[in-house]
């Protein structure tokens, strides 16, 4: 019997050592923790989420007056529909431990009057991107529409520095000076390093590539240096400290996306952005992913990688996971109440705002202001177009009536104008055009007055100076593209397209422009909207010194006196009304002003729109003239300049090989 009590003396004993050393084991555990790593082979899981070229689109659009709550409607985009999608899939993943890294390749501002607010001291879109939980964004070329000084308020606005914490600003390959509020706040960071739940370290960095660099506005003093030693450089900093999977935001395009993989290998995602391409499927470049997620919200990108810790490759799993790369923001993405409330604070600063600078003549951004039963294109590109059209005839006659004089010209670049209108199409809304929709095509840029939107400037310049600003709207478009081609109201011309470079210089690759291009221009004489009547029309005679007033926007009177500069044959004078030179650092003095305030060319839009005659709808109808072109810049083609040298150069060469022959021959004829 003793022996029995012993033994169950022994086995309890050896029972209560075992609890002892396991609690031990577990207590040691705790305190001395590492982050558990996958085994060899095991994949570390993890879903990108990407949006790019927001252009400050808050809300639903194309066009905005189609959208309804409580209906099935085309509208696209939003904030609210996009914090829906996001919060959707993150849910989705959590319940799966797997990590959602929510990303913008940059270009969040600009675009919308939502961003008319940047100046005035407000930051809505990366406010509202934090709270929907964006991790990084890169820094685009339209963060620069207002200028760096502006730039760095909105992030000072948006809670930066201290807002790296939720969103972080990504910007590689941008130098601010030391001395700038940019760099000295530390209000934008080269790279980060992310570490997730499931082990695996992300780092990202950000680059703006060369064309968006060229199509800045207003950097002064920032300067950007070059991409791919930038890339190099951080791709092997990152490895350095521990990143498994190198993910670049690229504010470029798909063309220098594909540039940077080949020349730089270790990154494993580029997110791109800049030239508004939707990627519905990836493009693989030296085992680097490439995607884009097209512009406006109107699509969620998604990418789903798995990540090998043996191999220390990344391969995608849409496919298998049956999950499209693009997701469309549409109506079946119900709005994110809170969001949604936040954007109705923004609404409301802006309908404040709006009823200020047009002097109450609007009073809601959301406000139907004409009616039109046809689109009115801003197509095609590199030609007259009608919403072109539209635009500089807006310009022409709202700024006459405002100075009380005839404003014979007006200028606009393509660049300038953000796309074509396009009417309601819902029983609740046809054929209506609203605030918003009309103004978020015309609203870039800032004036003199540091106020949102470029400011109508007007000043004189003689015939013959008119005439050389068509030879070198011919040149722009030729060499830059559709970008800087340029819309008329007022005159009416003839061009060869061909005739505007004569030749180009080899190795240097240097245009020798011709000043020859236009073959025939005529200045329209008539009132109201420009006609077709060719009774109305004067001919632009070369030589022409009478002075006549042109009006066109802040940014593009900036440059017209740098053509004399670049091209002497080509120089413009900008003048007063008295004919007096206007030197270049006074041409803010040339600026429209209205009530004190500044003219802008998008207020000009609007209220041309409000000026159309009231038809059935009891709207103004918009003139079915803009339903198509009207014959103001009229392409044709002659025989190039380059041939006439040619062929009189031939005809040298014809008649010396002549010459040469028959005094040969006269010579042999004396010898016999």
């Amino acid at each position: 019997m003793a022996v029995v009590v012993d033994l169950k003396k022994c086995i309890v004993r050896g029972l209560l050592t075992a609890l002892f050393l396991l609690a031990v084991t577990v207590f040691l555990s705790g305190l001395f923790a590492v982050p558990v790593e996958a085994a060899p082979g095991d994949e570390l899981l993890l879903t990108i989420l990407h949006t790019n070229d927001e252009h400050s689109a808050v809300i639903p659009h194309s066009p905005t007056v189609d959208y309804h709550p409580a209906r099935e409607n085309p509208t696209v985009g939003g904030f609210a529909r996009l914090a829906s999608a996001v919060r959707m899939i993150r849910e989705e993943k959590e319940s799966e431990g797997e990590p959602v890294l929510l990303l913008s390749a940059g270009d969040y501002m600009g675009g919308s009057p939502y961003s008319w607010l940047i100046p005035e001291g407000l930051a809505p879109e990366l406010t509202i991107m934090q709270v929907i939980g964006y991790n990084a964004v890169t820094i685009g070329n339209h963060e620069y529409d207002y200028g760096p000084d502006i730039l760095a308020r909105y992030y000072k606005e948006a809670g930066y520095p201290d807002a790296h914490e939720k969103t972080m600003i990504i910007a590689s390959n941008t130098v601010a000076p030391e001395n700038h509020l940019l760099a000295e706040e530390g209000l934008y960071r080269e790279s980060c390093l992310i570490e997730l739940a499931n082990g695996l370290k992300v780092g990202i960095f950000g680059l703006i590539g060369k064309q968006a660099i060229s199509y800045t506005t207003a950097n002064d003093p920032v300067t950007f240096i070059d991409q791919h030693e930038t890339a190099r450089k951080i791709v092997e900093d990152l490895r350095g400290r521990g990143a498994m999977i190198i993910i670049a935001l690229t504010h470029s395009r798909v063309e220098e996306d594909r540039e940077l993989a080949r020349d730089v290998d270790g990154i494993d995602l580029i997110v791109g952005g800049h030239c508004h391409t939707a990627l519905h499927e990836p493009i693989l470049e030296n085992d680097t992913i490439i995607v884009q997620a097209g512009s406006l919200l109107e699509y969620l990108g998604r990418v789903e990688l798995a990540y090998d810790p043996a191999s220390a490759s990344v391969r995608l799993r849409n496919e298998e996971n049956g999950r499209p790369y693009l997701h469309l923001l549409d109506y079946t993405y119900p709005l994110d109440q809170g969001i949604q409330d936040l954007i109705d604070h923004y609404t409301a600063e802006l309908d404040i705002l709006l009823a200020k600078k047009t002097g109450g003549l609007f009073s809601s951004v959301l406000d139907t202001v004409a009616f039109a039963d046809f689109a009115i294109s801003n197509q095609p590109p590199l030609q007259e177009s009608p919403f072109g059209n539209f635009v500089t005839d807006a310009m022409r006659l709202v700024t006459a009536e405002k100075i009380g004089r005839r404003v014979d010209f007006a200028i606009q670049a393509n660049g300038a104008i953000r796309g074509g209108v396009v009417p309601g199409s819902m029983p609740h809304s046809l054929g209506q055009i609203s605030v918003y929709d009309l103004g978020e095509l015309v609203g870039l840029g800032i004036g003199p007055d540091g106020a949102a939107g470029y400011s109508i400037v007007a000043a004189y310049m003689t015939g013959e100076e008119i005439r050389r600003a068509l030879e070198v709207a011919a040149l722009l478009s030729e060499m830059m593209g559709d970008t800087y081609f340029l819309q008329f109201s007022g005159l009416r011309y003839d061009y060869n397209p061909q005739n505007a470079v004569l030749l180009t210089v080899p190795f240097l690759d240097l245009p020798i422009p011709s000043t020859r291009a236009v073959i025939a221009a005529e200045r329209y004489t008539g009132e109201g909207r420009q006609d077709m009547d060719d009774d109305q029309y004067v001919p632009i005679e070369r030589g022409d010194e009478e002075l006549y007033c042109l009006v066109t926007d802040s940014y593009i009177v900036s440059f017209l006196p740098m053509v004399g500069e670049m091209l002497p044959q080509l120089e413009i004078v900008l003048k007063d009304a008295q004919g007096n030179p206007v030197p270049e650092d006074e041409l803010d003095r040339l600026t429209v002003k209205v009530n004190g305030d500044d003219l802008k060319v998008w207020a000009t839009v609007l209220e041309y729109a409000a000026m159309q005659p009231v038809g059935d709808t009891g709207l103004p109808e918009i003139d079915p003239y803009y339903s198509s072109t009207a014959g103001r810049i009229n392409p044709t083609r002659t025989v190039p300049l380059i041939v006439w040298p040619i062929l009189i150069l031939l005809v040298l060469i014809i008649g010396i090989i002549f010459l040469a022959r028959r005094w040969k021959k006269r010579r042999w004829e004396k010898i016999d």
